[in-house]
């Protein structure tokens, strides 16, 4: 049982305009959910056992890979962030938007380990990317306070010179969203947003949680959205893949399965922790036209290390299929 630890609030200016935004059910149900999480082991959410609550197998954990003399090298493995490239071929994409490359982050747990944090924020800068999204799970803890990891987003962010989008996963509390957008990041609470580029448009939607808090709404988030429209979803889990692929979205991007996080050699993961079948525990994948990928995320989390499994930033370079098409034609003829 962890020791008891504030639990964050809003000010009831805060709450009245969450509360006016997401629905008084929503936000009262998400809050709930929130309390009765803290020490959760077994049937909460829509998987069986919550293994981030299991306090007694962390550390047992961690002992055991420091006895096997492998903890250190685990954590090596996960400060070793790579960035990853996924091309996503969109027949109807505006011609404007063919190339446009969209940064997903996710799984950061940011208060899990510094090391790994410091390195997140030096391959963040480094990078180049039209738009960044996040898709959820910004602190590692389950409960109690939020300081640390919202101090560790703000300097995340300094080094994002576009716009930010997230969307919050099941170690977020909804108490963030406040001080989160107060940052210039624009959280998605089951909505969605309008990108622009010389007069054309693709949309971005985004749900809360789907994993633990079940407090996704596809049909919310999706109302407004043109039926011709690209549309990318971010949601925190790939549990959703079978709902959004009969609800009109081109691209769905995920993470939450840190990719197994400790894995066999060969990648061959012990447990993606979802309700979906394992195809989409990672990568890029494809179910009845839509496209998806589930990264393996950038932090981790029970123990800080990694094994067969390294941690990852995407650039999903969006294409247009004719744009491309007679671009390379124009080359191969001289023009």
């Amino acid at each position: 049982m962890p020791s008891p630890q504030p639990y964050p609030r809003l000010d009831a200016a805060a709450k009245e305009r969450l509360a006016q935004r997401v629905g008084r059910l929503h936000l009262w149900q998400r809050q709930g959910i929130q309390k009765e999480h803290v020490d959760a082991l077994f049937f909460q959410g829509r998987t069986l056992f919550n293994i981030e609550n299991w306090h007694l197998g962390r550390k047992l954990l961690r002992l055991g890979l420091q006895a096997l003399g492998l903890y250190e090298r685990g954590r090596r493995n996960a400060r070793d962030i790579r960035i990853l490239h996924n091309h996503v071929e969109l027949p109807h994409l505006p011609p404007c938007f063919d190339g446009f490359r969209l940064l997903q982050l996710t799984d950061l747990h940011l208060d899990m380990d510094r090391d790994i944090t410091h390195a997140l924020y030096e391959r963040v800068r480094d990078t180049q990317y039209d738009l960044c999204v996040i898709t959820g799970d910004i602190r590692a803890r389950t409960f109690g306070n939020i300081d640390e990891c919202l101090r560790a987003l703000a300097t995340l962010r300094a080094q994002i010179a576009t716009p930010v989008y997230l969307v919050l996963g099941n170690h977020d509390f909804i108490e963030m969203v406040p001080a989160i957008e107060d940052m210039g990041i624009r959280v998605l609470l089951n909505e969605s947003t309008t990108i622009e580029r010389e007069g054309r448009q693709i949309h971005i939607a985004g749900v809360d949680d789907p994993h633990f808090y079940a407090a996704d709404n596809l049909e919310k988030a999706g109302e407004s959205i043109p039926l011709e429209a690209v549309a990318i979803l971010l949601s925190h889990s790939p549990d959703l893949v079978r709902h959004a692929a009969h609800a009109g979205f081109d691209l769905m991007l995920s993470g939450h399965t840190h990719g197994g996080q400790i894995c066999l050699p060969g990648g061959i993961a012990l447990t993606y922790h979802i309700k979906s079948p394992r195809r989409f525990g990672r990568g890029a994948w494809h179910h009845n036209g839509m496209q998806g990928y589930t990264s393996h995320g950038a932090g981790t989390s029970i123990v800080p290390v990694r094994f067969n499994c390294p941690p990852e930033i995407t650039i999903h370079h969006l294409v247009n299929r004719q744009a491309s098409a007679t671009t390379d034609a124009g080359a191969r003829s001289g023009r």
